[in-house]
């Protein structure tokens, strides 16, 4: 049979229990825990896997990661987040402050003034979704309902009659 996965020395014995017991949560020491098997019990990766009720393959890689790159390759970094954003959070803020301003005084807000100023101060196109987006993600979904001319119940419901009921219409 093949022998168990080798560990490089990255930590002492010492140093390695410290950082398995310091395991900022659940997964981290799941990690920690398979090399620190690995390492001491001499144990093979099916074996660990069974222990931590994960599969082989994760055993693998944490091993791979961690002979790799020592203990910053087990490291979980997200995978979430926005990715493509054209702006910090931060300069959207800023960008939507003197838009805040004019609400206050009693301004409704254009979406389409904050898309030109978003591209003025980008140089470059953007959607009217990413303006949505953006509004959304800083609160202003609701000032932008509020701000929107909507008819009212009683004349939504006249033009309804007169494309639904052919004897109401005035042609």
């Amino acid at each position: 049979m093949r022998p168990p996965a080798q560990i490089k020395d990255w930590l002492s014995l010492e140093a390695m229990f410290q950082w398995v017991q310091n395991a900022p949560d659940q997964a981290a020491y799941r990690c920690r825990m398979a090399v620190w098997l690995t390492h001491t019990g001499r144990l093979h990766a099916a074996k660990v896997a069974h222990i931590l009720g994960v599969s082989k393959q994760a055993v693998w890689l944490w091993i791979r990661q961690y002979n790799a790159l020592g203990p910053a390759g087990l490291e979980r970094h997200g995978r979430g987040g926005r990715r493509w954003g054209l702006m910090t959070p931060a300069q959207e803020a800023e960008l939507l402050r003197p838009f805040f301003r004019r609400l206050r005084a009693g301004y409704a807000l254009k979406p389409g003034a904050v898309q030109q100023a978003i591209e003025a101060g980008l140089q470059q196109k953007v959607s009217k979704s990413y303006v949505y987006k953006l509004l959304r993600r800083h609160g202003w979904a609701d000032v932008l309902r509020q701000s929107r001319d909507v008819p009212s119940q009683s004349e939504g419901s006249d033009t309804f009659d007169r494309f639904t009921k052919p004897w109401l219409r005035n042609d």
